[in-house]
């Protein structure tokens, strides 16, 4: 049997991954499913291909098969293409362009002007990249669908239940033992847990891993039948994105904006889920200055984890009967399905884990 624990976005997919392939899986988690204590509830994340680093521009070409194999597998629409915008002269519009352009993705760069006149809703001071593969991923649709579907494919889904102990056996496999008295013997253990990883007292060294807690706002849009595209913005000392809300925005449409990179130190166990006025604040302005599409006071907001390696790259290794996931970073949610399938081919012994994932790294 292969336990996953942590049912989020990497763990569920994970157990989907595993389920479909005909493995015994059981999956369990702290809380219930959807909850939002973590790093993967909530309606809206960005799927984009505008890196600057070409392994993830490929990575997101490979997550989009995945995307949409999910979505057939689960009979859900989960991925809504937008195109997206880059722009800001700390977000490089040129040199994301000749990436791009390596790698074969479409992509449109715009002087200021011309954006302009597609936007009008938003403030362009300089070139801007298009790339219209880029779109908006429903978070708590994807977390519902993996777990339904992995269970219809004859997984285990056992929910309010932590796991606080992981001791190997004797013959190699793993014992997990829970809040609740419970213990599950599995052979293989995936462990999805998120914010939460470095508080498992694993057998096994992690990188270093800062968790911190993100505010999101939601803005109205002043004219509710404009499109808007995903974008990331990064200048004037803010790396900010936006992206279209979702039902966590309310009835009405609305853009969902936030910080990417001032984060509150916190722990999964003492984050206090107040959001920072300051960060009201500044993307608040941000919002009055650079996006007159819309009202620049915030209709609602919410707040959420973000746990990051140094380098940025995701966790995704294997020690022992473990495989430990932690894509994160702020930017793992748009390869959840990829990764899940990585994750169990990490589990089942089909594959190595890649060099720049290992918890060790350079191998």
């Amino acid at each position: 049997m292969i336990a996953v624990v942590g049912a989020g976005l990497m763990g569920a997919a994970t157990a989907w991954q595993l389920a479909r392939r005909g493995h015994e899986v059981t999956l369990i988690e702290a809380y219930d499913i959807g909850h939002r204590r973590g790093s993967s509830h909530g309606s809206s994340r960005i799927f984009r291909y505008a890196y600057a680093d070409p392994f993830y521009v490929g990575l997101a070409g490979r997550a989009y098969e995945e995307w949409r194999e999910l979505e057939r597998d689960s009979s859900t629409p989960l991925l809504r293409t937008t195109g997206g915008l880059d722009l800001g002269e700390g977000r490089d519009p040129e040199g994301l362009a000749a990436v791009l352009a390596a790698s074969g993705v479409p992509y449109e760069l715009l002087t200021a002007g011309a954006a302009a006149e597609r936007w009008p809703q938003i403030r362009f001071d300089g070139p801007a990249l298009h790339h219209p593969g880029a779109g908006v991923l429903d978070a708590d649709g994807t977390v519902a669908a993996c777990v339904r579907t992995a269970a219809g494919h004859g997984a285990h889904v056992v929910t309010g239940t932590r796991v606080e102990d992981i001791g190997q056996r004797d013959d190699g496999g793993v014992l997990l033992r829970t809040g609740d008295g419970r213990e599950f013997a599995a052979d293989t253990v995936v462990i999805a847990a998120g914010a939460w990883l470095p508080d498992l007292g694993l057998p096994c060294a992690l990188p270093p891993l800062r968790v911190t807690q993100q505010q999101v706002f939601h803005f109205r849009r002043r004219d509710p039948a404009a499109a808007w595209p995903v974008l990331v913005t990064k200048g004037d000392g803010m790396q900010v994105f936006g992206l279209p809300s979702g039902s966590d925005g309310g009835p009405a449409p609305a853009m969902k904006v936030a910080e990417h990179d001032r984060g509150t130190p916190a722990t999964a166990r003492t984050r206090s889920g107040l959001v920072d006025p300051g960060s009201r604040t500044r993307v608040s302005g941000f919002v009055r200055d650079r996006l007159p599409g819309l009202d620049p006071h915030p209709h609602a907001e919410a707040t959420c984890l973000y746990t990051t390696t140094p380098d940025e790259d995701f966790v995704l290794d294997r020690h022992g009967p473990l495989v430990i996931v932690s894509p994160c970073s702020g930017h793992g949610a748009k390869f959840a399905p990829l990764i899940g399938a990585m994750a169990a081919d990490l589990a089942t012994g089909r594959a190595e884990p890649h060099p720049r994932f290992r918890l060790a790294r350079g191998g």
